[in-house]
């Protein structure tokens, strides 16, 4: 895509005010993470003590929250080009504040699935503007990098609720949790709206040239030209068009395949392991581990995937989760277990966040963020089925292994979707 400055920025100038906002973006992807994967944290307790939940009922609150989260990234892709990234980042972060307030003073199952729900509307609007927001204001050639790392954010939320659960579950309970979400939510919302700029995209798809000017100068961007004629919606319609029908529909599939994973093993790992013999504090550690491998391993990965492409990369990703997760249904020394885990981490959470800034890439500049608005929203269906997936293998009492067995599938089904998405017709 060819770009255009309406004014020359000084070398290097904005450098850091951009890295800013990727940090900005990140922290937003950390609370969002804790937000989300708390519930695979406090699960073992509300199965064995308060509302002694089954299988099946676990599940299904559990993908309540993506579902919601479906709904939030649909509304995202539609709402993002009206209002802008930066206001919609601050509407979804005092949405799903409020909401986890509201789940941590839920009076029973049915009331805690409903709420889950609708804290998930928000989470779900979050993950795409950030993409959108990082992948812009990161420097061109470093965008798979940049994401991956802004998105290892994601992962150090879930080691927070991890930590969080072995430290205070017990003492505490597990409305605590809850209440941690909602206030850190509370202080990165007044930070967001101090802080967050607008897209430079946005402003100009507008027609607001000199915002868009002004802004790209402070922070060192060139301004993308305008949206074709026609196209300035990134509406469904032109994402189905024929030039990018086969990627659009590819990427929704792998990014369903990566959310399974992604959510399923976070919902169920633990009890997975509680159910092996593991002491609560134990298997919440390899909940730790496979976040803290996807910390380690996604930016790094990304990096590659700026090298070589991200094709290959996430393919060979898939690949390596499924040969991971195969391998846990042997019963190794638990530094064994642990170390695959974290591989796995890396290559479930890791390969989701680089199809993500891949999904971004792929696109021309004024479809980007209804791309990922809507690959993110369709692809939730497979974040849907994750922790419902993960009940019905439970519930089968199929044993360790096959518990494994059935996450290892949908890994090698996403290599092979992957490695068919075609060249995109534009550059990033």
């Amino acid at each position: 895509m060819t770009e255009v400055s309406d004014r020359t920025a000084p070398p290097g100038a904005g450098s850091r005010s951009r890295a800013g906002v990727i940090a900005l973006c990140w922290t937003a992807i950390v609370v969002d993470g804790y937000d989300l994967i708390v519930y695979g944290t406090v699960l073992p307790t509300l199965i064995a003590g308060e509302w002694s939940l089954d299988a099946g009922t676990a599940g299904w609150i559990g993908s309540m929250a993506l579902l919601g989260m479906l709904v939030g990234a649909l509304l995202a892709g539609i709402v993002t080009d009206r209002i802008g990234r930066r206001r919609l980042m601050i509407l979804c972060i005092a949405w799903f504040s409020v909401a986890m307030a509201l789940c941590a003073l839920a009076p029973s199952p049915e009331v805690f699935g409903v709420l889950r729900f609708v804290a998930g509307v928000g989470l779900g609007g979050v993950v795409p503007t950030a993409i959108a927001l990082t992948v812009e204001y990161a420097p061109p050639g470093r965008r798979n990098g940049a994401n991956a790392l802004m998105f290892s954010g994601y992962s150090v939320g879930g080691v927070v609720a991890a930590l969080s659960g072995i430290v205070l579950l017990e003492q505490l309970g597990w409305r605590a949790l809850f209440w941690i979400g909602a206030g850190v939510g509370a202080v990165l919302l007044v930070v967001v709206a101090v802080a967050l700029p607008e897209s430079v995209a946005y402003l100009a798809g507008r027609g607001r040239r000199e915002e868009a000017a002004a802004l790209a100068a402070r922070y060192g961007m060139a301004v993308p030209d305008a949206a074709p004629a026609g196209g300035r919606s990134g509406g469904v319609r032109a994402l189905l068009a024929r030039e990018h029908l086969r990627g659009t529909l590819l990427f929704w599939v792998g990014t369903g395949f990566g959310l399974l994973l992604v959510y399923g093993l976070n919902t169920w790992l633990a009890q997975i392991m509680r159910q092996a013999g593991y002491p609560l504090g134990g298997a919440l550690a390899f909940l730790l581990a496979l976040n803290l491998g996807a910390i380690v391993g996604a930016p790094l990965l990304g990096s590659l995937a700026d090298r070589v492409g991200p094709r290959p990369v996430v393919t060979g990703m898939f690949l390596t989760a499924a040969a991971s997760i195969l391998l846990l249904m042997n019963r190794f020394p638990t530094p064994v277990l642990l170390a695959l885990i974290a591989v796995a981490g890396a290559c479930t959470i890791g390969t989701t966040i680089i199809v993500n800034s891949y999904t971004a890439t792929f696109y021309p500049e004024h479809l980007r963020a209804a791309g990922l608005g809507w690959s993110l929203g369709i692809g939730r269906i497979g974040a849907i089925a994750g922790p419902l997936y993960g009940g019905v293998v439970m519930a089968t009492g199929a044993g360790f292994a096959a518990n494994f067995l059935a996450f290892a599938i949908p890994a090698v089904l996403g290599a092979v979707v992957m490695a068919l998405v075609p060249r995109r017709a534009t550059t990033a």
